[in-house]
């Protein structure tokens, strides 16, 4: 996979050409509507024909592996795929091989180094008897080898579009997180009509988890946690409670989600936390938290104070840190996710909390203010889809900013107000991945579905095996 920039004067076609792959590749995998309108800045996923796959209209998983010289269940394998009748037009599919013509001089192990594989992995793909007869112009099979990381995703939207959503990216998920189960005063919990769209994460071999917090009148409550975490006797009702939700919803376990806790509760916390694993451990159920994104321990603030990340660490399976929001809503135009302060972040979380337990948490949406920007007004949240759509309508460039590693435009709207837009695209999520890699984590945290983003799978694809 190769990630192009749209420069003036570029059509589809051009591009096309310049990478010697059919057009129809270009539009099915990134999703164009109108191939003929382009934007300067727009960044593209082009797939790699010798490693890669988009699945055309007709397909079938089995036709796509003979034609690869290579099993369905290899290639389902290679492409996290559980049920191969859920395969979509649109979709890569990396190959479980690629093809290497021998140079002269080579041998098996230096080719081997070349790709950072073990020797033992590419002589078990060319099934060669003796590795010292290998001849220049001899071509092979390498393995298509890429690190694995577990990946959760939020969903909050339970109609026919979200299963759908579920069924058709569902290969890409460890874990669905259903948003959100509130908790009440009493210990019981308010009820979500989830069932369809954790029935299509299970097609998909995906997890469910229920996803705690202490949501109230459409914010997060610090009285309402509060009532929680200084009680023991409604701590044991909430988590019977959860215990059969669980069951119910035939779920992994849970994701608490509790903000805007009151600091002088940050050891109640913890304590709730400990019950919770201690009660559900024992049932085979997962417990993982989402944290605020810090960057000390002693961090100022009611969002960060009660957030112990050392004691999150050590408690629970996993902690979604939440690196997203720097461009809030209510906020200053800004990169949702500036990777320069995402790794700030990453930096103090990896003193307190195993590198096996972090999720870095990923936006999958952008935002577009009105500038010059004032007090106490909101942008509107845009998805990276509508993001380029609306900058081709409005005739503007896309700018990136190497600092946080984002795209945005400004552009007029029809009625003289300027806007800007920051968004994410394949520059930026690559950007993340690079990342991933680079800190050792257990994987990434998506807020959230329902807000089209079509490169990002490819680019997720062509990082990363998806554990299951």
């Amino acid at each position: 996979m190769r990630i192009h920039v749209v420069q003036r004067g570029e059509s589809l076609w051009g591009i096309s050409q310049q990478y010697n792959i059919p057009i129809n590749q270009i539009i099915l995998i990134n999703e164009i509507d109108n191939p003929d309108i382009l934007v300067i800045g727009q960044a593209l996923v082009i797939p790699d024909l010798m490693r890669e796959y988009v699945i055309q209209p007709g397909d079938k998983l089995e036709s796509i592996a003979s034609r690869y010289g290579v099993t369905v269940r290899e290639l389902a394998a290679a492409n996290q795929i559980m049920n191969p009748s859920l395969i979509y037009a649109g979709q890569m599919l990396v190959l479980p091989y690629f093809p290497h013509v021998v140079r002269q001089g080579e041998s098996l192990w230096s080719i081997a180094s070349s790709y950072g594989i073990p020797l033992t992995q590419l002589l078990q793909a060319t099934s060669i008897l003796n590795p010292s007869l290998i001849y220049a112009g001899q071509t092979i099979r390498i393995p298509n080898i890429r690190p694995s990381i577990e990946v959760n995703a939020y969903a909050t939207e339970f109609d026919e579009a979200g299963r759908q959503e579920v069924l058709r990216l569902g290969r890409n998920f460890t874990y669905l997180s259903s948003f959100m189960y509130s908790i009440r005063e009493d210990g019981s919990l308010t009820e979500l009509q989830d069932k369809p769209v954790l029935d299509a994460a299970r097609l998909n071999g995906v997890a469910p988890l229920l996803t705690l917090t202490n949501f109230r009148n459409s914010e997060f409550n610090s009285d309402l946690a509060a009532t929680i975490l200084r009680s023991a006797s409604i701590q044991e009702t909430l988590i019977a409670n959860v215990i059969q939700e669980i069951r119910d919803k035939k779920a992994g376990g849970i994701n608490i989600d509790f903000e805007y806790v009151y600091p002088e509760d940050r050891e109640n916390y913890n304590a709730f936390l400990r019950r919770m694993v201690e009660s559900l451990h024992p049932l085979g159920y997962l417990v993982s938290t989402a944290v605020a994104p810090k960057t000390s321990a002693d961090q100022k603030g009611i969002l960060y104070e009660a957030h112990d990340y050392k004691a999150h660490g050590e408690i629970v399976d996993f902690v979604v840190v939440m690196t997203y929001e720097w461009g809030w809503a209510g906020g200053r135009p800004w990169a949702i996710a500036p990777i320069n302060e995402v790794r700030k972040v990453l930096d103090y979380a990896v003193t307190e909390i195993h590198r096996d337990k972090i999720m870095m948490g990923i936006p999958l949406y952008g935002r577009d203010w009105k500038i010059p920007w004032q007090q106490g007004t909101f942008a509107r949240t845009v998805s990276p889809k509508e993001a380029v759509q609306l900058a081709a309508r409005y005739g503007a460039s896309i700018q990136y900013n190497q600092t946080y590693q984002s795209p945005f435009f400004r552009y007029v709207d029809e009625s003289d107000q300027e806007h800007e837009v920051w968004f994410e695209d394949a520059r930026s999520i690559q950007a993340k991945y690079e990342t991933v890699k680079e800190y050792g984590l257990r994987g990434v945290g998506y807020w959230v579905l329902g807000s089209p983003f079509p490169q990002n799978w490819p680019v997720l694809q062509s990082n990363f095996i998806i554990q299951k």
